[in-house]
């Protein structure tokens, strides 16, 4: 970079860049997936609870519990994720802002 030059400051905030990428629904909902089931990994964690018996407790094999957990997954069912929440003892809320 020249030494003459000064640098930019944008006072463009984070989410209208993204939404000017046309990536920011995606990204809110990457962002969504992730903190739910850093939740339900946690109630899993208290419970002492393996993802062979969150599985059962769900009624679902092992890979599809592995599918909410990976963060390279990004589209997870509400129902996936009712059911989850179910068998830890939560319940989802989801609201409308």
């Amino acid at each position: 970079m020249d030494p003459k030059r000064k640098a930019s400051v944008s006072n463009e905030t984070f989410d209208e860049f993204l939404a000017e990428q046309g990536i920011l629904e995606a990204c809110e909902d990457h962002a969504v997936k992730e903190l739910i089931a850093e939740q339900i990994a946690a109630a899993m964690a208290e419970q002492g609870l393996t993802k062979v018996e969150m599985a059962a407790r769900m009624k679902t094999s092992r890979r599809q519990l592995d599918r909410l957990f990976d963060p390279t997954i990004p589209s997870v069912t509400l129902d996936t994720l009712r059911r989850a929440a179910s068998a830890v003892g939560r319940s989802l809320r989801i609201d409308l802002v």
